[in-house]
């Protein structure tokens, strides 16, 4: 009995060290070897060096000369440590009293047309930080006309942020909200 005490003591410790301590640092070391960018949050500075943001988490852009996100029901609006959507059925009357008031928002920039369901829906984890190229699309006029820019050269640079689906065949295309935001920065300054 001792002797199989024993064993199972020096099995707990040595798996512990193994599994628990020297295996984690060695993925980890791996990782930040072979795919540092990702391995740390696939994060992106300013030329000034400061903080702006993850290419893969979505952020808040409300003012008009930004291209606007999709809704955000994690948290406080894109809070990473309370991920997760809303639950709401699609026939719940707040989803459906927030979903018109946003519409409601949308319409002015274009009477008429149907707004780009990703512009008032949140996605399943609430930090999607892509749109679809509909959503941009809908959104070139206000942007080319508060960065007084011409609306083919908002266009193409909407165009030249647009990823196809994931080896031609997986998921939707789409358009990071943040990438696009901040090529627009430069190419205001830029002029």
């Amino acid at each position: 009995m001792r002797r199989n005490l024993i064993t199972a003591v020096l099995y707990i410790i040595v798996t512990t060290v193994l599994f628990g301590v020297i295996y984690p640092f060695v993925v980890t070391g791996l990782a930040q070897l072979l795919f540092h960018d990702k391995a740390n949050g696939q994060l992106l500075y300013n030329r000034d060096g400061q903080l702006v943001g993850s290419r893969i988490i979505g952020q808040p852009f409300t003012a008009p000369q930004y291209f606007h996100s999709r809704p955000s029901a994690a948290g406080n609006g894109y809070d990473a440590a309370n991920s997760g959507g809303s639950n709401y059925a699609p026939t719940n009357k707040k989803l459906i009293d927030r979903v018109a008031a946003d519409v409601a928002a949308y319409q002015p920039e274009h009477p008429g047309t149907k707004v780009p369901i990703d512009l008032v829906t949140a996605s399943a984890s609430g930090l999607d930080p892509d749109i679809t190229p509909a959503a941009a699309e809908f959104q070139i006029a206000r942007v080319a006309r508060e960065r007084h820019l011409p609306e083919d050269t908002v266009r193409r640079l909407v165009s030249s942020h647009t990823q196809g689906r994931q080896l031609g065949f997986l998921g939707e295309p789409s358009v990071n909200v943040l990438l696009l935001n901040l090529d627009l920065d430069r190419l205001t300054t830029a002029r």
